[in-house]
């Protein structure tokens, strides 16, 4: 792929721009932003399959309608760079996910065409549906479309959204991106019922035909039309069932093929002009366009720099995610109740040979965080051990599931919390910061968050087999920090690493263990001497660590979390308790939302990197 020439794409500055060219030259248009998502994604990392798919989808949107004017909600969001860059972005798209750049999702902030925020699943309905009856109040014309895909119909808040936006009058479109995909492969009776329309769509096409007929013989057509409908409802009620949309309200137009831009354009033209709501069901190929990406989906939807001309990733290196695999299929060797859930994240967190060894103990449920919590709390009441893996910013869907269902009843749901912390790229949806202040609210939850892979293994070995209630293991993205030479307490409680008769203290847990021993070897060579107390059991704490604390003059506890009902805040409460005399200080996360970078840029900017921890403790007294 050498052509690295976008002569089209160049002179794209506002969506009006798109309308300029001839519906002949759009395919032209598609294929330069093929291979500049792909050119940009091969540097910067980020979602291709998922953008490679809506290429022809979103170029006919603006083409069709008037962005900002009309409004357009994504669903999930990672679908949206095309949109990025026939909406005055493209001269900054090289900076997507880069400190200070673009972020990979729709982002009010950017730009008025980013009408909703999105980077979890299943809200684009909900949202458009609020934005389109405050339009009708207003006495606002304009059309709004929520634009849902990646498998995010099978995630309930998009149901509770058709259920309502159904009794809209008009000038509200919903368009179902139908790529058989999430990340893995859709599962579910949804998926299911999507076959079957994609496979039979022949009552559609004889309603319509004939119906266009009809309505133009003169004086008997319309209630000719009317009785024919009638007929073609009791025809299809019999043979095909029924049209779960058009139950809900909706006028059904598909299947359309989603590459045929001609096609969608005329599509999207009809359903303009028609005064109920329109649902939309476009197929399309996760990948389209980029061989490598077609043929792997799962590995392209969100992947780091690669090779262009082999597809291959430029890094290969173990990851908690693999780690947490691995431990669970050493587990489930020897337990027969071990079962394994997921939310449409086989891949992502790490359970790919868990599914494919034990297929009958492991569960795809979707994209539904909050049912795969409540299935796995019906698991555990009839005596199996379900352990559900999880993006941390994913869990926080299933807040009340953790406390009604498991917590309140006391069944033993094992949580492996894939993510937590600072991620990255990814901003600000998907940082997992919240989970520790989450949990912690909860009463009776036992939380692991171990810093080195041993860690991981032996945390999660007494999750599952000793602890009762509800237990969360939670770990990083990415790898495990270097291991000091000197270092062997892999405890799953709490270890101390360090001059133990200094008289400063710093506190920490997780991955930041790692940072805080690069300070700590920074100021020995300053001439300042410093203990570790690192937890890895962060709920309960343990009395003992708390009251190892108590014997230092200054403790600095550095959390990579929010500091509001996060751990620091705990342990200091703790240590109030038993009569602590010296200075306590905390860095953590304060009220904010964290904007996306690098992860070691996001550390630094937070005072959590060793240079931070370093500068900190340096000018301490004491």
């Amino acid at each position: 792929m050498e052509n690295n020439s976008f002569p089209m794409l160049e002179k794209i500055k506002s969506p009006k721009d798109v309308k300029k060219l001839s519906i002949d030259e759009l395919p032209a248009l598609c294929e330069e932003i093929r291979r500049k998502l792909i050119l940009t994604v091969s540097e910067n990392g980020g979602h291709l399959a998922s953008n490679l798919g809506v290429v022809e989808l979103t170029v006919a949107m603006h083409y069709v309608f008037d962005c900002p004017d009309d409004s357009i909600v994504w669903d999930v969001g990672h679908q949206c760079y095309t949109h990025k860059m026939l909406t005055g972005r493209y001269d900054k798209i090289g900076t997507i996910r880069k400190t200070g750049g673009l972020s990979g999702f729709p982002r009010r902030y950017e730009s008025p065409c980013d009408a909703f925020g999105a980077g979890h699943s299943s809200t684009s309905i909900s949202a458009a549906y609020g934005i389109a009856k405050a339009k009708q109040l207003k006495g606002d014309c304009s059309h709004t479309i929520a634009f849902i895909g990646d498998g995010s119909l099978t995630g309930g808040l998009a149901f509770e959204g058709l259920n309502n936006a159904g009794r809209f009058k008009k000038n509200f479109i919903v368009i179902l991106n139908d790529n058989k995909m999430s990340i893995s492969k859709n599962v579910g009776a949804v998926s299911k019922y999507l076959t079957g329309i994609r496979i039979s769509p022949w009552y559609t096409n004889a309603k319509t035909g004939l119906e266009r007929f009809l309505s133009k013989v003169p004086l008997i057509g319309y209630p000719v039309v009317k009785l024919l409908t009638k007929i073609k409802n009791k025809i299809r009620d019999a043979y095909y069932k029924n049209n779960l949309f058009e139950d809900f309200g909706f006028l059904y137009y598909g299947p359309v093929d989603g590459h045929d831009i001609k096609a969608v354009i005329k599509t999207l033209t009809t359903a303009k002009k028609v005064n109920k709501p329109v649902f939309i069901h476009a197929l399309t190929v996760k990948g389209k366009g980029y061989q490598f990406a077609e043929n792997d989906p799962k590995s392209f939807h969100g992947i780091g720099k690669f090779d262009i001309d082999t597809g291959e990733p430029l890094s290969h290196s173990k990851s908690y995610s693999s780690c947490f695999g691995e431990a669970m299929m050493s587990l489930a060797k020897d337990n027969s109740e071990l079962c394994a859930i997921t939310a449409a994240m086989t891949v992502g967190t790490g359970l790919s040979d868990f599914a494919s060894t034990y297929k009958e103990r492991f569960f795809d449920v979707g994209i539904a965080e909050e049912h795969a919590v409540t299935f796995g709390s019906g698991l555990a009441a009839m005596g199996m051990t379900p352990v559900f893996a999880v993006y941390s910013s994913f869990l926080q869907r299933a807040y009340d599931q953790l406390i009604h269902d498991a917590a309140v009843q006391n069944l033993h749901l094992v949580l492996g919390v894939d993510r937590a912390g600072v991620v990255g790229e990814d901003g600000e949806t998907h940082q997992g910061l919240f989970d520790v202040s989450i949990l912690n609210s909860i009463p009776g939850t036992t939380i692991y968050s171990p810093c080195y892979y041993e860690e991981l293994r032996t945390c999660l070995e007494t999750a599952v087999l000793s602890d009762k209630g509800l237990t969360a293991v939670r770990y990083p993205r990415g790898s495990e920090p270097e291991i000091p030479v000197d270092y062997a307490d892999f405890s799953t409680d709490y270890s101390i690493y360090g001059n133990r008769n200094a008289s400063r203290l710093i506190v920490t847990y997780g991955r930041l263990f790692g940072e805080a021993v690069k300070a700590r070897d920074m100021l020995n060579e300053y001439g300042i001497k410093i203990c570790i107390l690192k937890l890895c059991k962060i709920k309960p704490i343990s009395e003992e660590a708390v009251k190892f604390a108590t014997g230092f003059k200054n403790v600095h506890f550095f959390e990579e979390g929010m500091r509001s009902g996060g751990v620091a805040e705990i342990f200091e409460s703790e240590l109030m308790k038993h009569k602590f005399s010296g200075t306590f200080r905390i860095t953590a996360v304060e009220d904010m939302f964290v904007p996306h970078s690098k992860d070691t840029v996001a550390l630094r900017a937070l005072g959590l990197d060793a240079e931070s921890m370093y500068e900190t403790m340096k000018f301490v007294k004491g």
